[in-house]
């Protein structure tokens, strides 16, 4: 059975939706999959999503219906408004919300591990996240990328 090793290091919407694609897909396609979740990637593994949001700052590529200088990004609700608007995007356009394929996710048995460094760090909780979410370190990751045929860094 062919592996793949993700590791989510960004807890941004723009950053949320890859690794919760590929690996679906992947476990979808007949892969063990495995994802790492570190830094600020234990976001995508909070009970709630909503918080999730996307900023239009230092994001350049960000397609914006008129170009904004960058002193207009930095306005206040310029992120809740780049938030809304992505999200409205993403359901006009039929995309999965990020708890669907998350939920895809858990259904296909993709293994979701936290970096426990990293919840020992912000002193997170277990109970802060999903039930689903296993604990591990570097070593835990390494030991199944190691084995993997595909690994990325989200």
């Amino acid at each position: 059975m062919k592996k793949m090793a993700l590791i989510a290091s960004k807890g941004t919407l723009d950053m949320a939706y890859p690794p919760f694609i590929l690996a679906s897909t992947a476990a979808a396609l007949g892969f063990e999959v495995q994802v790492f979740f570190t830094f600020y990637g234990l976001q995508l593994l909070r009970h709630d999503l909503s918080h999730v949001k996307i900023s239009p700052l230092a994001n350049p590529a960000m397609p914006m219906p008129v170009p904004m200088p960058v002193m207009v990004q930095m306005l206040p609700g310029m992120e809740s408004m780049a938030t809304a608007m992505m999200k409205s995007k993403l359901k006009k356009k039929g995309v999965a919300s990020l708890e669907e394929l998350r939920d895809l996710c858990v259904e296909a048995g993709v293994k979701f591990v936290a970096c426990q460094m990293t919840v020992d760090l912000f002193d997170f909780k277990k109970s802060d996240f999903i039930q689903e979410a296993e604990w591990g370190g570097a070593a835990t990751f390494l030991e199944f990328a190691g084995e993997a045929d595909v690994s990325l860094f989200i």
